[in-house]
């Protein structure tokens, strides 16, 4: 950890009263480690197994503790063997950084930290600050780089009401609740000052100063600093700015970003903090530029100077070519908010409010995206493909001396100890050792998956499945009892789904694009594989689709409506509030994962790598990260690597295609059988995806290609 971050200083947090022998559970339950080591989770469920499924927050777990528990836990000696064990392993991990591969990689490093912004983080469904994948991706870079040590401080909002959640009633329409979480016992702790006060920073908005109260969440070594409004000092108005993320109005959206991105940029100058890198995850953070250029201006610099000099160390991560998915603005609110800023500032606001032009005519919108672009000096997307589609979007923004394809590619990856289900954990650590998931870049981790036997990884898997079936019964009987189903109804629950048919998952933010009802095109050929007595085949689908998208919204309706036919009953589920745990359940347990966008719009996805490591197979378009990831020995493509003007006539082309390779190839992989009851030919294929795509795909990777490729010093232009 970087010299100035050692030096902030944190309140109290929640207070909560602990036996001598177990004070430093508070530390376990403030730093976000716990998130991704199954032994700390499980210490704290063993604590208060009840309070725990409850919260999945051990924060709201210590405050809740009976003393009489207390009094268990101290003549327990297992349980108290299993607290030393954690903390040693904790120590042993936040301790000495100079055998992390950052250090041995750049021993003489001494630039400073890499400053990382996001919207939405998303490290665990115990503290909601994320709503999908952006948010995923964002909390697996940081756990990642903190595995390797890598210098970085995160910058984000604290979100009281954080995202929706979802319920789906009788008719199928989703409805949206959003919870008011009590800040202050989330595993995150307020920053003080040195007057001992809680510190803040102020942003100047039209005709006041809203101040932002400044928060710290540990992700193992990285500390992320959040920003939120809900304080005495500012206006009701004001103080609602962070109360909700990807909040629908388009005024307040504006003010969220323009807090983002100047008040994490005054929270870090307030700390001592001056990055070495600004790393801008997504446009919404953008105006982190506008703030860092006032800086500049002031003392001295020319307007063009100043924007090269912030360039020189911002880089931008562009994450969808999807035009709706790229932030943009009403001039006239833009001018409303940063023309009068930019004025007061003594900043030129005609060429500021032309940095954000995506075109070169004089319409359309101010577009965050654009201003990200001109004012970095690299800009990468999420997968190689999504590299050349950002590029042919965006390459009207730079001159001809930044050559044919300025826009570059970092592939996405996800945090393996995140993601990896217990028991895969236990068969690789078996085979591997315990240090196996910080070595899964080792040559020697793809041979020894693969010698891994075909029974002990279905073995696994099963069990992993079995897990993920449970789930689904129990979440169903609880939507059916709200539903106000008869009692025979809700039994009925508990026996949904055969545990031994080929099982198939489909979760993701219900964009139309994404195509969530592609399977539902021909409900006579879906009805055929779904009532193959021979070979069964059951759907569980997930996903939110935002609030103001009601053509996501109608997708979801749409698969309620087919689930309810008597035809596809039982085997056809949709499961409601898609979140971080469902996502764990499903993509540790099923059997296939079914992912079809509409070629080319699919950035990256990270799903299907999550379900490839825990031997889940993948069935998809050439999209995004599949075009790097496919191959014949470990999963299926659906259709060509083709691209037709007319939707509708891709669409049915598809879908087409999607029944054919179910159909033709994956039901007859899946029921192959040995004499002992074992698909090996499946199994061959569950093995050759985790020992290929486990190291190519994992955050580590793509943190690594981060730090070597875009951040390091000698990198920039």
């Amino acid at each position: 950890m970087d010299e100035p971050t050692r030096k902030i200083r944190t309140g109290p947090g929640a207070e909560m009263e602990l036996p001598e022998e177990f004070t430093r559970l508070r530390e376990l339950a403030y730093n976000l480690w716990w998130t991704w080591s199954l032994d700390a989770q499980k210490l704290f469920s063993d604590l208060d197994s009840d309070h725990w499924q409850q919260y999945r927050n051990p924060v709201e777990v210590l405050i809740n503790v009976h003393p009489r528990r207390w009094e268990e836990l101290r003549a327990n000696p297992r349980f108290v063997e299993q607290y030393h064990q954690v903390l040693e392993a904790f120590d042993r991990y936040t301790g000495d950084l100079s055998d992390s591969w950052f250090r041995r990689t750049y021993p003489d490093y001494d630039e400073g930290l890499v400053a990382y912004f996001s919207a939405e983080y998303g490290w665990h469904e115990g503290v909601q600050t994320y709503s999908g994948g952006l948010g995923i991706l964002s909390g697996d870079h940081c756990k990642s780089a903190s595995d390797l040590g890598v210098p970085m401080v995160g910058v984000g909002l604290l979100y009281r009401q954080g995202y929706f959640r979802q319920t789906v009633d009788p008719e199928g329409q989703q409805q949206h609740f959003y919870p008011d979480y009590d800040l202050s016992r989330l595993p995150v702790l307020p920053l003080i000052g040195p007057d001992g006060e809680e510190l803040r920073v102020k942003v100047d908005l039209p005709d006041r100063e809203v101040a932002l109260r400044i928060w710290k969440a540990d992700v193992g070594r990285i500390p992320v600093l959040l920003l939120d409004t809900d304080i005495d000092e500012n206006d009701f108005a004001d103080r609602s700015i962070t109360s909700i993320l990807y909040v629908r109005g388009r005024e307040m959206r504006l003010c969220q970003e323009i807090l983002l991105g100047i008040g994490g940029a005054r929270a870090l100058e307030t700390l001592g903090i001056t990055p070495a890198v600004w790393h801008m995850n997504e446009g919404h953070s953008s105006f982190l530029s506008l703030e860092r250029l006032r800086r500049e201006v002031g003392q001295g610099s020319s307007w063009g100077d100043a924007i090269e000099r912030i360039k020189s160390d911002s880089v931008f991560t562009t994450h969808t070519p999807v035009p709706a998915g790229n932030e943009q603005f009403d001039y006239g609110l833009i001018e409303k908010y940063m023309g009068t800023w930019c004025e007061r500032h003594g900043l030129p606001s005609g060429e500021f409010l032309n940095m954000g032009r995506a075109g070169n005519d004089e319409g359309g919108d101010f577009n965050l995206t654009a201003l990200a672009i001109r004012t970095s000096r690299n800009t990468n997307g999420v997968s190689k493909l999504h590299g050349e589609v950002a590029n042919d979007m965006w390459r009207h923004l730079w001159d001809e001396s930044a050559g044919e394809q300025p826009v570059g590619s970092v592939t996405n990856g996800v945090h393996v100890p995140t993601w990896l289900g217990p028991e895969m954990q236990a068969v690789l650590a078996e085979r591997l050792g315990r240090n196996f998931l910080s070595e899964v870049a080792d040559p020697g981790f793809a041979d020894a998956v693969r010698s891994i036997s075909d029974a002990e990884i279905w073995q696994a898997h099963s069990t992993q499945k079995t897990r993920l079936l449970q789930f689904v019964r129990s979440h169903q009987a609880h939507q059916y009892a709200r539903y106000g189903r008869s009692p025979d109804e809700l039994r009925s629950a508990f026996r949904l789904f055969n545990p031994e048919a080929l099982t198939i998952g489909f979760a993701r933010r219900f964009a139309t694009y994404k195509r969530a009802d592609l399977l539902l095109r021909d409900l006579g050929r879906l009805q055929g594989i779904v009532s193959d007595a021979d070979r069964p085949v059951q759907f569980l689908f997930a996903g939110k689709a935002h609030p103001a998208d009601r053509p996501g919204q109608d997708l979801i309706r749409r698969i309620n409506e087919v689930s309810h036919q008597a035809e596809f009953a039982g085997k056809l589920v949709f499961l409601e509030n898609y979140d971080m745990q469902i996502g764990r359940f499903l993509m540790q347990g099923v059997d296939l994962w079914l992912n079809n966008p509409r070629r080319p719009l699919e950035a990256s996805g990270t799903s299907g790598m999550k379900a490839a490591m825990n031997g889940g197979l993948n069935c998809s378009i050439l999209d995004g990260w599949w075009c790097e990831g496919y191959d014949p020995s470990h999963g299926w493509q659906i259709g060509a690597a083709e691209r037709y003007e007319d939707e509708a006539h891709q669409d049915a082309e598809d879908a087409e295609a999607l029944y054919n390779v179910l159909t033709d190839s994956v039901m007859p992989c899946y029921y192959q059988r040995d004499s002992q009851g074992l698909p090996t030919a499946w199994i061959a294929r569950m093995k050759e995806a985790m020992a290929t795509l486990i190291p190519q795909f994992s955050a580590d990777r793509m943190v690594c290609d981060y730090v070597t490729d875009i951040y390091r010093a000698e990198n920039r232009s």
